[in-house]
């Protein structure tokens, strides 16, 4: 996984009715469950800054009582949690399928296994209803044997044969790793195989003897980066004694991070490559020629190589190319690249047009498949080589309209892939993509809840400057225009990632089967519409992004959709900061709040876990106009005694290493100081993707719809 991504990861599922580690606190419950414990207000609050220390969590257990013992009192919360964890659980859902080693493999956890289990059925297999699962990995048994709470992160294995592989482990959820090799063939960790103890990591396969591995190294985060990720690799081979391993390449402390990269294609050509993220946006990238010099690429800074095919790299541009000799490339475009010659060796594959823009790339043996939006709807397409080389034969893929499509896997032996469809009121659909054919349907997965009297429609808000904003609404057909309808809004807003059509079963049975109407807002800061589209709420413009939302927000209003009394909000991380701006910035616009995992103290980010490395996306304080800014949003400092705020259901968790809690613990602090009335809740374990197995993730959604009904549901 490239870095971006990683960092990235979970941020797209959060969007949704997701379960993090939620904390929570109020004085005041707007429920019928009865009273609270009462939870004393404190002026000094420092000690919420250490994560576990004693009176910190003693503070968050206090917390989460409070919010627990409020809300589980309402008769509703049981049958919820129910409807919620057996829907997680069900043994009929999909199981996504990873192409490895000429084999499908799935992670999947269940009732019987919280942890989870690592499995293997030949491809003939899967494809019937019931696949003959190989077990080869069990996640509870390493748990209960090594006595840590392990959460299977993945594995990094050495292509072709897959055979040789990393396993990431995480304690809780954390992302900080320890990896440890494991042979697929005999399901089996390696005796005195390579094991690398946690850290914030990232490893490559070079060949089944040599490992180029990107780790804190001495335990003290001196090669860590203010951000907390290595800028330095080191080359590992097997059976040396520790200490001898051979540095490659040291980036520069100023660095976001740095980490190693080895592509191979299905025709056997593997290059072995240095990425340098110099921040979130702009990445440089090296060659490794003959095992040591580098030899850096001239690709656009903010450039992201997708995969080899044929020996030549495909990489995606988020700024205009100018390539010397060629004609001005524009941003978004994706392209073939000649890594012996760069400038001179470039073929455009494809290039957006304004209502397009690129989700996803995937490489198989002869083709690139891209999955990509139309006005925020999804589509595929299929782009083959001509055989002189130098041009692309583009071919659409027959899927579903007003869905999201996403490329599961690809595999590089063969032009097989799997991608997934699904809508809001569509169950996931799995679809096979195999040669020069088009894809057909595979597996889907049962609804969840009924559908037959909604309907998904998108339209279009005027946000403050003209700009037009597209979003989707589900609601029942036969929905009157009283302004009383009980709406969820929710959107992200930032990073480039895109909010598209989502099956989640949980805000089917919970909101929409009761009357509510779900809404998801595809503000600028997102990807929806490419590079343009996010540039335009990047840092000092992200005041855009904010003036978006509640324009979506005000045209529900003014369509008589709902009204400020049963209109609620919902983010989480960098939709969390969006949730908690939108509170102080509009706090009569929202009658409910939840702040998911967030960002909320903007003038001490940079300082606080991973914060430094979204100075790009955000601004620093160390530049005067965008501190200024930051001032002028930062939720924490813009909390007021004389105003009257929607009492809101925060979140957070423990161990998130990436945002961290200390936002949420401020923001809540805070609002304890002022007398304000909140809901806060913090998962003692589970990290930034959230609460880590079924059990955890049933029980905070369910707390969120008990807080939704009340304050959007329930009679005046």
């Amino acid at each position: 996984m490239r870095l971006k991504h990683w960092i990235l990861a979970g941020a797209a599922s959060a969007l949704v009715m997701t379960a993090a580690a939620p904390g929570g606190l109020a004085q005041a419950a707007d429920t019928q469950a009865g009273a609270a414990p009462v939870i004393t207000a404190t002026t000094n609050t420092t000690f919420l800054d250490e994560i576990h220390g004693q009176q910190a969590m003693a503070w968050v257990r206090a917390q989460n009582l409070h919010t627990t013992s409020t809300l589980e009192k309402d008769p509703r919360y049981a049958g919820f949690y129910k409807d919620v964890l057996t829907g997680l659980q069900a043994p009929d859902r999909l199981a996504m399928p990873s192409l490895m080693g000429g084999a499908i493999w799935n992670f999947w956890q269940d009732a019987a296994h919280p942890h989870g289990i690592w499995r293997e059925a030949s491809q003939a297999s899967y494809l019937k209803k019931a696949p003959d699962w190989a077990v080869r990995l069990d996640v509870d048994a390493l748990a209960k044997q090594d006595g840590v709470n392990w959460v299977f992160k993945g594995a990094n294995c050495l292509a072709p044969a897959d055979e040789h592989c990393l396993v990431a482990l995480s304690n809780g959820g954390e992302d900080a790793e320890t990896l440890r090799e494991f042979n697929s063939k005999t399901g089996q960790f390696v005796p005195g195989g390579f094991v690398f103890s946690r850290s914030k990591q990232t490893a490559a396969w070079v060949d089944a003897n040599t490992i180029l591995l990107a780790r804190d190294w001495d335990g003290k985060g001196t090669t860590l980066t203010p951000s907390g990720y290595p800028f330095v690799v080191k080359t590992m081979v097997r059976g040396a004694a520790a200490g001898e391993e051979k540095e490659l390449f040291r980036g520069e402390a100023s660095d976001m991070a740095v980490m190693p990269l080895v592509l191979t294609d299905g025709d056997g050509h593997q290059l072995v490559m240095i990425q340098r993220s110099v921040n979130f946006f702009e990445t440089r990238y090296a060659v490794v020629d003959g095992g040591k010099a580098l030899r850096w690429l001239a690709l656009p800074a903010k450039s992201e190589i997708q995969g080899l095919l044929k020996g030549r790299l495909i990489v995606s541009i988020e700024e205009d190319w100018h390539p010397v000799g060629q004609t001005t490339i524009p941003a978004g475009s994706l392209l073939s690249v000649d890594p012996g010659a760069v400038e001179q060796g470039v073929q455009v594959i494809f290039t957006p047009g304004l209502s397009q823009s690129i989700d996803q790339v995937g490489v198989t043996k002869n083709t690139v498949l891209v999955s990509l939006f139309d006005n925020v709807r999804g589509r595929a397409m299929r782009f083959t080589p001509t055989q002189a080389g130098k041009s692309w034969q583009a071919t659409a893929l027959a899927l579903p309209d007003m869905t999201s499509v996403h490329i599961v896997d690809t595999d590089h032996a063969s032009d097989t892939a799997f991608l997934s469809v699904e809508g809001y009121l569509e169950p996931s659909q799995l679809w096979l993509l195999e040669g020069k054919g088009q894809p057909h349907k595979v597996k889907s997965a049962p609804a969840r809840f009924k559908t037959d009297k909604l309907v998904t429609e998108q339209f279009w808000a005027t946000s403050t400057d003209g700009t037009r904003v597209p979003y989707f609404i589900v609601h029942r057909r036969d929905m009157k225009l009283n302004g009383a309808n009980p709406t969820l809004l929710t959107a992200y807003g930032g990073f480039q990632v895109s909010y598209t059509p989502l099956y989640a079963p949980e805000i089917g049975q919970l909101w929409l089967d009761r009357g509510g109407v779900y809404v998801v807002a595809n503000i600028r800061g997102g990807g929806e519409f490419g590079p343009a589209w996010h540039e335009a709420g990047r840092k000092s413009g992200r005041q855009k992004v904010y003036d978006d939302f509640a324009s979506v927000g005000r045209d529900l209003i003014n369509r008589k959709i709902t009204s400020p009394r049963h209109l609620g909000i919902r983010g989480r991380s960098n939709g969390g900061l969006l949730s908690g701006v939108q509170m102080t910035q509009h706090p009569d616009l929202w009658n409910a709040v939840i702040i998911g995992v967030p960002l909320l103290d903007m003038e001490h980010f940079e300082t606080m876990s991973a914060g430094a490395s979204w100075a790009a996306e955000y601004g620093s304080m160390s530049v005067p106009a965008e501190a200024d800014f930051l001032r002028s949003i930062s939720p924490v400092q813009h909390l007021k005694a004389d105003v009257s705020y929607p009492e809101p259901f925060i979140f957070t968790a423990t161990s998130d290493d990436r945002v961290g809690p200390v936002h949420a613990r401020r923001f809540a602090a805070r609002l304890e100081a002022l007398g304000k009335p909140f809901f806060y809740y913090e998962d003692i374990e589970g990290g930034h993707s959230g609460t880590v197995n079924a059990p955890e993730v049933a029980h905070e959604r369910a707390l969120e719809a008990i807080y939704l009904s009340h304050r959007l549901m329930d009679a005046d």
